[in-house]
């Protein structure tokens, strides 16, 4: 009888959840992987095909229901599966909703008939909005697009579970993770992957605006660290902040990738800073970030080839990619 606790994580092929596989397995867990392979890789999970500890199930998590073996005697739950981009949350927001909230309360439920010891929300630091910095986490919630809405409502879910039903929930407000393994397929979204990609082709780096704007960047085994610290804690109905607190202008990201830039339009319900107040969670939790920008941009150089199938973005695919938002989120702006 394997005698090694169990984690369960949602997302597991992912980006960030991979990588909370891996520290999970560095820390003598097993572990089960929930994902349906949308925006996963199996690739993210190839140095542990042959670990009998990581079983990988190819699963929606709207298919869970209370009572499945994939939860039974977890100690853990890691919830990272959802959709993510600003676009496709305003062209499809029933969509965002079925999977970022409903599949999260199908998470919810499978927890509760296990009798986890903790489930760990990943939450958006984009409820905020166009928040005060630096944010802390009684900020006011000002959603601004579909996603940023879904997300925090499958957040205000795992609190009503635990105050109804007493289930042991923390949440992690994640700010703008990178880092190895992010996501290369869908839709037009996250910096890293457009301007990788674009390097690797040749082509000018698409800097919005004028490239002043700050992004609170946090290197994604930073952030799995905080995932399992918010979980082997007794603390519990917490959010907490998680981000470098040193937010860095995308022109100094454009410094460190290098190459020509094109400036493309600002664009509306986008904030010129993000930059998370991350003092409760270091002193309640003693997590602090380790990887500097400079170290963690060169980690992901390191391995530019995996962004090389990735969709390539250009100023005339983005203006078509993005014409939705504008038109959109306009209508909200003064």
């Amino acid at each position: 009888m394997n005698m090694k606790p169990l984690a369960v994580v949602t997302g597991g092929a992912g980006f960030i959840g991979s990588h909370a596989v891996d520290l999970l397995v560095e820390r003598g867990f097993r572990v089960h992987v929930v994902d349906n392979m949308t925006g996963g890789r199996v690739a993210n999970l190839a140095q542990h095909a042959a670990n009998p500890d990581v079983t990988v199930a190819e699963r929606d998590i709207r298919s869970l229901e209370p009572g499945d073996s994939l939860f039974d005697g977890a100690r853990f739950v890691f919830h990272f599966a959802g959709i993510g981009d600003i676009v496709p949350s305003i062209e499809r927001p029933a969509e965002y909703m079925s999977v970022n909230v409903q599949g999260t309360v199908a998470v919810l439920e499978a927890a509760r008939a296990a009798g986890v010891r903790k489930l760990v929300y990943a939450a958006s630091s984009s409820c905020y909005g166009l928040a005060v910095t630096p944010t802390r986490e009684d900020h006011p919630i000002d959603p601004q697009y579909p996603y940023a809405l879904s997300k925090y409502m499958g957040e205000q879910a795992c609190f009503h579970w635990h105050r109804v039903y007493g289930l042991p929930v923390n949440t992690i407000r994640i700010f703008n993770a990178y880092g190895t393994r992010s996501r290369t397929s869908g839709a037009y979204g996250a910096v890293f992957g457009v301007f990788l990609r674009q390097k690797l082709a040749g082509k000018p780096l698409t800097v919005v605006g004028d490239g002043t704007q700050r992004r609170d960047f946090l290197y994604v085994t930073d952030v799995a660290a905080a995932f399992y610290a918010a979980a082997d804690t007794a603390r519990t109905g917490e959010t907490w902040n998680v981000g470098a607190g040193n937010p860095q202008p995308v022109n100094r990201l454009v410094d460190l990738i290098g190459g020509e830039t094109v400036h493309i339009p600002k664009r509306p319900g986008e904030p010129d800073c993000t930059f998370a107040d991350i003092g409760k969670i270091t002193t309640e939790l003693d997590w602090r970030p380790v990887v500097s920008f400079e170290e963690g941009v060169g980690r992901v150089l390191a391995n530019i080839d995996y962004w090389r199938e990735a969709p390539l973005w250009e100023p005339s695919s983005i203006a078509t990619a993005t014409r939705t938002w504008f038109e959109m989120l306009d209508r909200g702006q003064p």
